[in-house]
């Protein structure tokens, strides 16, 4: 997964998950509360953003948090230890080799991994067997596709159509967001429930402008323009007028809306 991963590794990166994992947590996070003690398993903790606000939400709870890629979890490791964090363990593995017994968990939660995943769909099978029965599995997915923004731009969106395009070059796919239903459909679990996550920034609301529009969604597209450029998806004087534009929506007379999907369904 780790080649795959569009946005790569590195301090930018991890300033991006810091940002957007701050700003999304009220909104995504209000729910992701476990019983206490149960056993936890988050798939793809990457630098340990979503695992502060889980450990947080959940002191009593037992997690343990893995991610593919060794120098992510050294950073999780430092940053939970650095906050006195100690509910959590760390363990580097891959969602395609997981080193679980059977039954193992009560809940698993994958939060923004399956969009990077040229096989999803194998990955939830995976997921299955180390859930006990009737656990729960959370899984958390944006959509490129639902980014809308004032004022409206073609560069703008030729921008945004180059990280879809890259993603989808590298096997992931950034449209997954709306897809979530059937894909948990298909592999099995039950009792489905899928509820939108609606972002929307205005100058009403300048922490939402910030956080999101500023430093997650356009910092996430700048991330890719060396990427862009390389593949031919677009030239260097479009990529600068689109990035131009798109900022127009982060300004006092812009808007900027985005979906995020969050579904938690049973073994």
């Amino acid at each position: 997964m780790k080649n795959q991963y569009v946005h790569g590794y590195n301090e930018f990166e991890t300033t991006r998950l810091n940002d957007q994992a701050s700003t999304l947590n009220s909104i995504l996070h209000h729910d992701s509360i476990y019983r206490r003690y149960s056993k936890v398993l988050e798939i793809g903790c990457g630098v340990g953003a979503q695992t502060e606000i889980l450990c947080r939400n959940n002191p009593d709870i037992r997690l343990t948090s893995i991610d593919i890629s060794a120098e992510s979890i050294k950073i999780a490791e430092k940053r939970c230890h650095n906050l006195g964090i100690g509910n959590v363990e760390f363990i580097q593995a891959d969602i395609f080799n997981l080193p679980f017994d059977k039954n193992s968990f009560d809940h698993v939660f994958i939060c923004f991994v399956l969009e990077h995943l040229t096989d999803p769909v194998k990955a939830l099978l995976n997921i299955k067997p180390i859930l006990k029965s009737s656990g729960s599995l959370t899984v958390i997915e944006g959509d490129h596709g639902s980014a809308y923004f004032h004022p409206d731009s073609k560069y703008a969106q030729a921008t945004i159509d180059c990280l879809v395009k890259l993603q989808a070059m590298k096997g992931g796919n950034s449209l997954i967001g709306r897809t979530l239903y059937p894909l948990l459909r298909k592999t099995g679990f039950s009792n489905i429930s899928v509820s939108p996550r609606m972002i929307y920034a205005d100058a009403g609301r300048p922490e939402m402008v910030d956080g999101f529009t500023k430093k997650t969604f356009i910092a996430m597209v700048e991330g890719i323009k060396n990427d862009a450029i390389k593949e031919k998806f677009i030239d260097e004087k479009t990529w600068k007028r689109g990035i131009s534009e798109l900022k127009e929506s982060s300004k006092d007379t812009g808007t900027f809306c985005y979906t995020f999907f969050k579904a938690v369904a049973y073994k």
